[in-house]
């Protein structure tokens, strides 16, 4: 099949860094580990750790799944963490999000040893992220940042527009795009669910990061001619044509959009494969210290 010259393929970006770091595991002194928390039943967080789990097979990491009933208590949940954050075996500790609403999610965060933080969500990794210092980046704005180094997407002096304002992307994504370095200097707008007028910020979008969980929010007649658009949302929806009953789409609508974009990411196929990936890197840099030493 033709490659997609407006195709932002996720997969095949992924794969490379995956690739790099198995290659780099039999040289380590340590076999990377990686402690994943499942509070609950969710299908949707089964499914994502199962993935990250399989991942670290691959690779050669060592990995442990602590699944947690529904009704966890905040203390036995931060017990277990305060396990993990004393076993040497374990270099990253993930809590997959969403967490049950009777555990306070910043005293959670701030349980997890910030040494440990591969997911970058810890206050201690925050901070130094806004201040421009070294940190580990929560995943998936870390892997929109890698799809614009590999597709050489230029973002210095750019309007970028973000849709959404959540701590593990809106804010992370923002604070990475206006830092002072060749990977950034954007001019960096938020919008979210108060904005008024949305398309009003998006129509002078040069680059545009839709991160709001609503399907198809982003229509053709909200973006200019060249934009380049990257898709974070993950939707399911009805579709009796698939044999699952549903299928997967974005915030941003791919058919209307298309035309429009210089380039465009999928969904899925594009930023989804990027956060695991980077979650194995960050886990990886864990291990070797290459963050905080």
């Amino acid at each position: 099949m033709e490659q997609d010259d407006k195709i932002i393929d996720g997969k095949i970006v992924s794969q490379k860094i995956l690739d790099d770091i198995k290659r780099k595991v039999p040289e380590l002194s340590v076999k990377p580990g990686l402690a994943l928390i499942l509070v609950g039943n969710d299908p949707a967080s089964e499914i994502y750790v199962s993935m990250k789990s399989k991942r670290c097979a691959e690779l050669g990491f060592y990995s442990v799944v602590e699944r947690l009933r529904e009704h966890t208590t905040s203390s036995e949940l931060l017990r277990k963490i305060y396990d993990f954050n004393a076993d040497d075996r374990i270099h990253g500790i993930l809590v997959q999000i969403p967490i049950p609403k009777h555990i306070n999610v910043m005293e959670m965060m701030e349980a997890i040893d910030y040494t440990k933080d591969v997911d970058g969500l810890h206050p201690f990794n925050a901070g130094r992220l806004i201040l421009g210092e070294k940190c580990f980046v929560p995943c998936t704005p870390a892997g929109i940042l890698e799809l614009f180094k590999s597709y050489n997407i230029e973002t210095s002096g750019k309007n970028a527009v973000i849709i959404g304002r959540s701590n593990i992307v809106g804010k992370p994504i923002a604070s990475l795009l206006m830092q002072k370095n060749n990977t950034a200097n954007a001019t960096v707008t938020i919008c979210h669910g108060r904005t008024r007028d949305i398309s009003e910020y998006t129509s002078k979008a040069d680059i545009i990061i839709a991160a709001i969980g609503s399907a198809n929010f982003v229509k053709g007649s909200m973006v200019k001619e060249g934009c380049v658009i990257i898709d974070v949302g993950t939707t399911r929806i009805e579709d009796n044509t698939k044999k699952s009953g549903y299928r997967l789409v974005g915030d941003v609508n791919f058919e209307e959009c298309y035309p429009k974009a210089s380039k465009i990411t999928p969904v899925p196929g594009g930023v989804g494969p990027m956060t695991i990936a980077m979650l194995m890197k960050n886990t990886f840099a864990s291990a070797t210290k290459a963050i905080y030493s």
